[in-house]
């Protein structure tokens, strides 16, 4: 007598194998369309003429002799300015994670008595960030890639992009 062919094992091992590429293919496209990339830029002929501007503001920077020193201990971040002896009224700093998204974050700092930009941030920022700072008028930058912690005051300079 003859088995029933849903009895041999042979017949099973034979449909497994392209049910289980069917399925993960499957779930390879599910992720692809519930995670889409954020680090892929659309349009490129705006962006290209968004960095030249930034390179302009760099420059400016770098010619006013611009620069500060940061230091982040026990989630207090210092700035102090050690460039020129101007007073800012306001300074835009800009944290930008390398790979995720959502961890970015923005402050506006005033100084305090003693000429220094302090902030207390709560959330855990270890680890390697890219950092901008622009004044409230928005005619210069500075950006750098820093790692938090700092205990000791680090130079926060006025570099062009490839030098990061």
């Amino acid at each position: 007598m003859k088995t029933p062919w849903y009895k041999e094992p042979w017949a099973w091992l034979v449909f497994f194998l392209p049910l289980s590429a069917v399925i993960a293919g499957i779930t390879t496209l599910f992720i692809a369309l519930s995670d889409p990339d954020d680090l892929v830029v659309g349009d490129y002929y705006k962006k290209g003429k968004a960095i030249n501007l930034e390179i302009t503001k760099i420059k400016q920077a770098q010619k006013l002799g611009i620069s500060f020193g940061l230091k982040f201990v026990d989630g207090e971040l210092v700035i102090k300015p050690t460039g020129i002896e101007k007073k800012f009224p306001l300074l835009n700093v800009n944290f930008y994670h390398p790979t995720l998204e959502e961890k970015d974050f923005y402050l506006a700092l005033t100084q305090d008595g003693s000429g220094n930009f302090r902030h207390t941030i709560e959330q855990n920022v270890d680890g390697k960030w890219r950092m901008t700072i622009t004044p409230f008028e928005n005619n210069w930058k500075i950006q750098n890639v820093i790692t938090l912690p700092q205990t000791e005051f680090i130079d926060i300079k006025p570099r062009p992009i490839e030098a990061n």
